[in-house]
């Protein structure tokens, strides 16, 4: 079988310094849960944001995912006080298995000019400040991208909630449902989760509980949300719980242990892996399995909780394109995103 990265760097981030630096970029991180847009005036040191809901295309379709990463766009746009035309460059992170569909439907809006990419790109950047080395998303959904130092890139995972999304929150959604539903009928062993299920979806039994999958029927983010649950439990000893952390953890590592052999990483001394999402947030139950994993097929894994919001590293990619990543330090645009969050929120 022939294979190919699935995901490359757009001929504007493949060759930095295609579009001449402005004032104005644009950067803009769209999921499942909600879309997040910032413009970076460079001459004040200030980003602009604006926040909308899911632009996810599996969750919403192509349609209604562009007009929500237009509209969310265009709020940040007029908030800076400039208009599309003023932009030096504007890079479109977005969560889904076609970002063709959206570039299409983002085109038609009249944004010709604007990169739209994958957000695991996004993520990349956000984890090594668009230099060589891996970006790995657990949140609602799961993906793993990488670029080596010799430019080449490569994907995995990324097939969305029903043919993919290992170690995802929704992976463990399900996988905690699958678990409660084994306990009820007696095929599995005892869990604490089928309690908290019932108790955490409001019903009066695990099958009414499963019934809502069906029924409602429950959508990705509300089936993921039930992870703070299984986080819980694996904390508090669950043995259950804790294997599912356990194998999440396997299928996500091997994923990030296949980018670094594919982009030759696995045999460099040093390089960055890192992790985005509220996946991450149990911490050494998760990760440490996870690095595991990747230490085994590449020891020079540095693997680190990325500081920066995910809309950040598509303002790296804008400063990318325009050849300016020397412009702003990730700590610098770190603390204007910060800055910009906190008045939002």
């Amino acid at each position: 079988m022939q294979r190919d990265p699935l995901v490359q760097l757009p001929a504007e981030l493949a060759q930095p310094g295609t579009r001449a630096l402005g004032r104005y970029l644009l950067g803009l991180d769209g999921g499942a849960t909600k879309t997040l847009a910032a413009v970076l005036d460079l001459e004040r040191r200030a980003v602009h944001l604006a926040r909308g809901g899911p632009s996810n295309e599996d969750a919403v379709g192509p349609q209604a995912a562009a007009g929500t990463l237009v509209g969310v766009a265009e709020q940040a746009l007029e908030r800076a006080g400039v208009d599309a035309e003023g932009l030096a460059a504007g890079v479109l992170a977005v969560a889904g298995v076609d970002t063709d569909a959206i570039c299409r439907q983002v085109r038609g809006a009249g944004h010709e000019d604007w990169i739209v990419v994958n957000d695991v790109v996004g993520a990349w950047a956000t984890a090594t400040g668009a230099q060589p080395g891996i970006g790995t998303i657990s949140g609602t959904g799961s993906n793993v991208f990488g670029v080596g130092f010799d430019g080449s890139s490569w994907r995995v995972g990324g097939w969305g909630h029903l043919l993919g999304d290992e170690g995802s929150g929704y992976w463990f959604g399900v996988e905690s449902i699958r678990a409660a539903l084994r306990d009820r009928d007696g095929s599995g062993p005892e869990t604490a989760l089928s309690d908290a299920l019932v108790k955490f979806f409001g019903v009066g039994s695990v099958e009414a509980a499963a019934a809502l999958v069906y029924s409602k029927p429950l959508s990705k983010a509300e089936i993921a949300a039930f992870t703070v649950e299984t986080q819980r439990l694996a904390g508090e000893g669950d043995e259950v719980a804790r294997e599912l952390y356990r194998r999440g953890a396997e299928l996500l590592g091997e994923q990030v242990a296949e980018v670094a052999r594919r982009t030759g990483m696995a045999q460099a001394d040093s390089f960055p892996v890192g992790l985005i999402g509220s996946v991450f947030k149990a911490g050494e139950l998760f990760v440490k399995p996870l690095a595991a994993v990747v230490h085994r097929a590449a020891p020079g894994a540095r693997l680190q909780a990325a500081e920066m919001e995910p809309v950040g590293g598509s303002l790296e990619l804008a400063l990318r394109a325009c050849g300016a990543s020397d412009a702003l330090t990730p700590a610098e645009l770190r603390e204007l995103l910060d800055r910009a969050l906190a008045q939002l929120d």
